[in-house]
Parts: C-alpha cells; structure tokens; sequence
C-alpha cells in the first residue's frame, strides 16, 4: 500500500476513534498518533502461527499421517487452509487447533503450508510454510547369528554394523554407533537369546535376535533312576568307574516315566499331587558327585506323567490330559491312562519348567528332558486343548520357555529324541532343527534294537550296532548342520532280541566317535552297565 494511502487510512481510523469530524484539520499532535495508530494497526496486519509436533529430525510416514502435528494461529482454526506438497491436507480440530494428518508420503522432504487470513481492515492472506523430512526406511542392521560365551553365564561381547542408526540397544543396554554404524555392547549375563535393535532418528526400528550357544564340555554318562541311586549294590559300581575315569557325567532321574519326582522336591505341585518321593537328597548327591568331579545331569521326563494327568482328571481338568477324538483320556500305545500330559497346556508346561528350573538352581549341570514329544499314534485321533499351532511348533516353543528358566541357573539344556525324528519330525512332533533353536545338544535315541531292517540301508541294525549307529547320527550331524548345537548320543547297553555285551557297547562308542561325537549317554534299564568299552 502506498504512503499516502496508508496515511488516509490511518486519518480515518484516528477520527473515528476519537470523534473527530471529517473538516477538523490535523496538526502536528495528531501525526503522533497518527503514526502510533499507523505501526499499531501494522503490527496487527500479521497472523501469529504456531507448528508443533513436527521436529526437525526426520519423521515415519506413519508420524505424518498419526495426526499428531498441531497448527495453531491467532485467527479462528476453521479459517486456516493446510496444504501438504501443494494439497490440501486432512485436518481435525483439536482445542482451537487443527491436527494435520498427511498419510501415505514417500521418503524425502516435503512442504507443510499455512494459509491464514489477515485481520480486519487488512486484506488478503498470510502464508507460513515449514520443511519436514519424512524417512520410512528402517537403519541396516549387520550381526551374527549367534553368541558363544565360554561357558554358560560368561559375559559375551556383541559386535554389529547399524547403518543410519541413531542408537542400538542390545538386551538394554544402550550404544551410539559410530560413523561407519560400527557398535559394540558386552552383555555380562546373557539369556538364551538376546535381543539388538537398531533405531534411526525418526523412530524407525529393526531387530534382530540372537541365539546364545555355549558350548558343551562333553561326557561319558551312565543313567541312574532314584531308587537305584539308593541301592549300594547298583550305586557303587558306578562310582567306581568314575574313580577309574571310566565316565566322568552321572545322569540321574529327577521325574520320571512313572511320573515320580524321586528327589526332595519343594515345587509345589509336585508336593500338591503327591509326585514327590524323597528318595534322595538332591543337595547331598550333588556334593558327593561334584567333589569327585563329575557332571550331574538331571533327566526330567516331560509329556509321560501319569500322577499329574491322572490328578489333572480327577481334578476337574481334563484340558492337561491329551485326549481321543471322543473327549476321554488317550490310552494309545500301551502308556494306559492318563499317562500322556498336554504339552500346550500352560499349567503342565510351568509344571515342567518349575522343577527344571528347581534343580538347575540346585546345581544340576544339565536338564535333559526325555519325552519332549506327543504319543506315538495316528494325530487325527488325539486332541490337545489349547493347540493353535502344529504339535512341533508348540514341543519346540516349550524348550524356548525351559531355557529362560534354565539358564537363568547357569545350567545347560539338552533334549533325548527319537531316532526316528531325524527325518519323520511329525510322527511323534520332535522336528530337530526347530529343537536346536532352544537347546544346547540333542540326545538321540539311536538303540540299535529300535531300529527296523532296512534303515539307512542297514539290513539287520540290532546285529551291525556300528552301522547303524554311525549312519543315524551322520544324518543328525547333517540336521544340526550350521549351528552351535552337539550331538550327544544315547547308546545302547542291554538286551533286546540280540545279546548284548562289551564288544556290542564297544562298537557304538567307536561308531559315534568316528562320527565325531566323543561324547555319549549309556542307557541299561537295571542300571547294571558294562565297563570294559568305558576304559579310555
């Protein structure tokens, strides 16, 4: 507007303010107040604009279009016009202000544009604009797979490159990356897994989980159950070949196939169903074996529990018990009644993991589970309540939930499984390269007697133990093939069909260590072994 325009503006505003008639001259006086009147009603030509929520670090698309960028003006919201990139955009009133919602931008920069009329008597509009990035691209994250401290419960040391990251945070613990996206976080106390994420300055976030895997020392185990641990006649034998340096692992029950909890339990559901039996005291045993320098293995049989299905059913909850088709207790197989529990079941899988977790925190060096698997038998005819995933999925997903507690005690899991599991995973749901995810080695069950004419191309497997043997765990080798976890073998040390003794022993032990698995777990179901092939 021109001087003079603005001066006869300014003159009819003053006059009107004051009364002043249209022939009253204007003098010297009058021009002060003339141009205090001029820069007051200048000042007030302008909209004040406020912007908040929109920082100057880039933002997600899914920031934009949330609605949680508020304008504000000193003018009424419903007057102001919003564009985004030249359109208009989605606006909602919230409290005198306007909340703008731009969905759906692509990364780069973009243009946020407020459009606001000026105030009366001024005309035409003002227009404030702001430059916002919008980043939708999540930070690239490099790691390894998998972690190896030196033994369970050693710190680990966790390397990476997060390119475009702000931040990694590795199992809580915070780094900055620095300019190459190189970081590097020691965790002291690992968990099974840990956990890294990577996030940029806009929010964007990718995670990675990785599985820590120590490495097991390896054994030479002998199987002892509860009551035979109480007998001199069957414990002693033992002891002497671990004076002799024969074996240098106990593997001894702490709940059995029976359902039995032979040690001096304190879970409380084990005391509530009547499982405990005392036979031994857990603190006493582990002492004696530990200062001869032994391992201790606790062997907890999982699913196979008659006293808890049975006490389930009386109980009024028929849900932990795996059932037929028609509702009742499945009896399949010869196990009888409820001897077979409901692996998706939350309360018998708590059960399990409690008293894991008990004699882990007790000083057992491993848990090795047994049963860890649904009945043999055709599945169309079982019903497991609960079920929302296939049976392999859920036994794998139990092993993922007894490592927390497990490992939280320093000790190392192991899971026993079929032979046959190798390559048919869904006839009794052990599916081993899904257990390796949660385990530190696999126990197969490779008794040569339990294997039928013909497997691995094997004629007569109960008479060619060192066939069958070699051949079976070369295919588990090949299962677990790019992880950390070992094979530990299950052999054979009685009599099934075919006479077993030294010589029998003698040549699964060199079948499995021509495998490259010196390690091994010896199963005799009297607890009498043969110690000759033990001798180093």
């Amino acid at each position: 507007m021109a001087a003079a325009a603005k001066r006869r503006v300014v003159i009819r505003l003053v006059r009107a303010f004051t009364g002043m008639p249209r022939w009253a001259p204007v003098g010297m006086g009058t021009v002060v107040v003339l141009v205090a009147a001029y820069l007051s009603f200048g000042s007030m030509s302008t909209v004040d604009v406020r912007v908040d929520g929109l920082p100057a670090h880039p933002i997600t698309p899914a920031a934009a279009g949330s609605g949680s960028v508020l304008v504000a003006a000193s003018v009424p919201a419903d007057r102001l016009r919003v564009l985004v990139d030249g359109r208009e955009a989605t606006t909602d009133p919230r409290g005198g202000a306007l909340s703008v919602r731009a969905a759906g931008l692509a990364d780069g920069v973009h243009e946020l544009r407020i459009v606001a009329p000026r105030p009366f008597p001024w005309f035409g509009t003002t227009t404030t604009t702001r430059q916002f990035t919008v980043d939708g691209t999540p930070p690239g994250l490099q790691v390894e797979d998998s972690l190896h401290p030196e033994a369970a419960g050693q710190p680990v040391t966790v390397t990476g490159i997060a390119r475009g990251a702000a931040r990694v945070t590795v199992a809580g613990h915070t780094a900055t990356p620095g300019p190459d996206g190189a970081f590097s976080v020691v965790v002291d106390r690992p968990e099974h897994e840990v956990s890294v994420v990577a996030t940029d300055a806009a929010g964007n976030r990718v995670e990675r989980t990785l599985t820590v895997h120590t490495r097991h020392p390896g054994m030479r185990a002998v199987h002892m159950t509860g009551l035979a641990w109480t007998s001199e006649a069957l414990r002693e034998p033992v002891l002497d070949m671990a004076r002799q340096g024969k074996i240098d692992a106990v593997e001894l029950d702490i709940k059995d196939e029976s359902g039995e909890v032979p040690y001096d339990s304190a879970v409380p559901m084990a005391q509530q169903i009547g499982a405990v039996r005392g036979y031994y005291h857990a603190r006493q045993v582990l002492d004696q074996l530990h200062g001869m320098h032994l391992r201790v293995v606790g062997r907890l049989v999982a699913f196979k529990d008659p006293i808890l299905g049975g006490a389930s059913w009386r109980d009024g909850h028929p849900e932990r018990v795996v059932q037929t088709a028609e509702g009742t207790p499945w009896s399949g197989g010869g196990y009888g009644q409820y001897a077979f529990t409901n692996f998706a079941d939350p309360v018998v899988r708590q059960y399990n993991v409690d008293i894991a977790a008990e004699a882990a925190a007790l000083g057992f060096d491993d848990i090795l589970y047994d049963y860890v698997r649904r009945p043999d038998g055709p599945i169309e005819r079982m019903r497991f309540p609960g079920l929302t995933t296939t049976p392999e999925a859920g036994i794998a997903d139990f092993l993922r939930q007894t490592q927390v507690a497990v490992r939280s005690h320093h000790a190392m899991l192991g899971a026993s499984v079929f032979g046959i599991s190798v390559n048919r995973p869904t006839q009794i749901a052990q599916d081993i390269p899904q257990m390796s995810r949660y385990v530190d080695y696999v126990a197969p069950m490779v008794y040569p007697s339990h294997w039928g004419p013909g497997e691995f191309n094997v004629p007569d497997p109960n008479r060619q133990p060192y066939d069958i043997v070699r051949r079976s765990l070369a295919e588990f080798a090949r299962a677990v093939q790019g992880t950390d976890v070992q094979i530990i073998p299950w052999l054979q040390d009685f009599s099934l069909g075919v006479p077993y003794g030294p010589a029998e022993v003698a040549a699964q032990i060199g079948a499995a260590r021509d495998d490259g698995m010196p390690s091994f777990l010896l199963w005799a179901p009297n607890c009498r072994y043969h110690d000759q092939p033990l001798a180093r």
